[in-house]
């Protein structure tokens, strides 16, 4: 466990995910009812033995700080954290971190004044499972001075992310950030020989694509960051200038792995999770995926219809109620009548009395749930919304991106931003 330090890089502002991420950081947002985004790479490391875990953050942090202090905590005796590391102001910078690159180099000293052999660098807004004991095995092996996990991936997805060509040993000759034109795209591609040895059928998928996990040594990392000019970002600079220079080593992974990084792809991996054989299973007992314990009562069903639903803790759905591809946050209250179609849900922080709802209805305010009769179709619906009766949010026009007073929506995908308040018989 000494041998691993590991970096989680809580991200920039997320503007592609907004609005959820106005009131905090992309790896606090939300997931699968009851989790967070950053409770991903922390449980993949966690589950692989590397419980020595620094997250760097930046953006609307708070609620990222609380959910980490409240939830990782481990005995004196196993020498394991997770401890924040948030931007500030030194006497050597006075910036906020400017890329990936940036954000290490700026809390270099941790990695100076740890004992650690490699370092173990991840991002924090991606869906996947992964034993970060092979990618070191591989790193091993091959004396490698840093290990790039690589996913195989079909055309249509190169242009959104970092794509590499690797020779016959597997070791990286080329690297191209996001490639736009079809030259670029098809210069990009790589011999596939290599991964048919390692078992894995490329099945159309010939192109490889870096998945933002890293594992360095120790002295290649101080290394690469002290280069000049000095680099910001790694898939940008850091490791393209670097590639002949310094033994860069891919590790060829083929299971489930997501970017959640848009509303669109948020929106549709979330209800994946509600399919008869989700290609990333929560309930899978390898691996499993931790998050703060909350101590919530089971949820109630009152003679509701569920279909392909995932459905947290502490919610109640009434009578009459009709759900279908839906993901159902903690806490979340549905009354009477309801129509839920390709919803993500994502709940409340708290329970409402009953006086505070007595005096929301005297003030002509909803109460904290979606009211009687409402209709919602292919929608987000952030925490702590208040949705009146007889509400349709169907975005009946098509609109693709728009804005209105309580609503953003993306990708044709209706977002209900957090806390807002949606009159009776409204129609979005």
């Amino acid at each position: 466990m000494q041998e691993v330090l590991s970096l989680i890089l809580g991200g920039g502002r997320g503007t592609r995910l907004y609005p959820l991420t106005q009131l905090r950081s992309k790896p606090a947002v939300p997931v699968a009812g009851k989790y967070r985004l950053i409770d991903i790479p922390i449980s993949n490391c966690i589950n692989s033995g590397m419980q020595r875990i620094y997250v760097l953050t930046q953006f609307l942090s708070v609620s990222l700080h609380r959910h980490i202090a409240n939830t990782y905590k481990f005995d004196p005796f196993s020498r394991g954290f997770v401890e924040v590391l948030a931007a500030q102001q030194t006497n050597e910078a006075a910036d906020w971190y400017q890329g990936t690159a940036d954000a290490v180099r700026q809390q270099i000293r941790y990695v100076v004044e740890d004992p650690c052999k490699h370092v173990l660098i991840l991002s924090g807004d991606q869906l996947y499972r992964m034993d970060f004991q092979h990618l070191l095995k591989t790193h091993k092996e091959t004396n490698a001075d840093v290990t790039i996990a690589v996913l195989p991936v079909p055309r249509d997805q190169v242009p959104g992310l970092g794509v590499m060509q690797l020779d016959n040993t597997g070791r990286v000759i080329g690297f191209v950030e996001k490639p736009q034109t079809e030259d670029a795209i098809q210069a990009a591609r790589s011999p596939m020989n290599y991964v048919v040895e390692k078992g894995i059928d490329p099945k159309g998928r010939e192109h490889l694509a870096s998945m933002g996990i890293y594992m360095f040594t120790r002295k290649a990392l101080l290394e690469m960051l002290n280069q000049r000019p000095l680099a910001t970002d790694f898939g940008k600079e850091v490791f393209p200038r670097n590639i002949k220079s310094y033994h860069v080593q891919s590790h060829i992974f083929d299971g489930y792995w997501e970017d959640l990084g848009t509303v669109k792809a948020y929106h549709e991996a979330n209800l994946q999770l509600a399919t008869d054989n989700p290609p990333f299973d929560f309930h899978s007992p390898d691996g499993v995926i931790y998050t703060r314990m909350r101590f919530l009562p089971a949820s109630r069903v009152l003679g509701a219809r569920l279909k392909h639903c995932l459905v947290s803790d502490g919610c109640v759905i009434m009578e009459g109620a009709d759900l279908e591809r839906c993901v159902v946050g903690v806490r979340s209250r549905i009354a009477r009548g309801v129509i839920l179609r390709d919803t993500v849900m994502l709940g409340a922080d708290r329970f409402e009395t009953d006086a505070e709802r007595t005096a929301n209805r005297a003030a002509g305010r909803p109460d904290l749930l979606i009211g009687e009769n409402s209709i919602v179709e292919r929608a987000i619906l952030d925490k702590d919304v208040r949705i009146g009766r007889n509400v349709k949010i169907l975005n009946q026009k098509g609109i693709l991106d728009g804005e209105g007073d309580c609503y953003v929506i993306r990708d044709g995908i209706v977002t209900i931003p957090r806390g807002s308040i949606i009159p009776d018989g409204t129609v979005i």
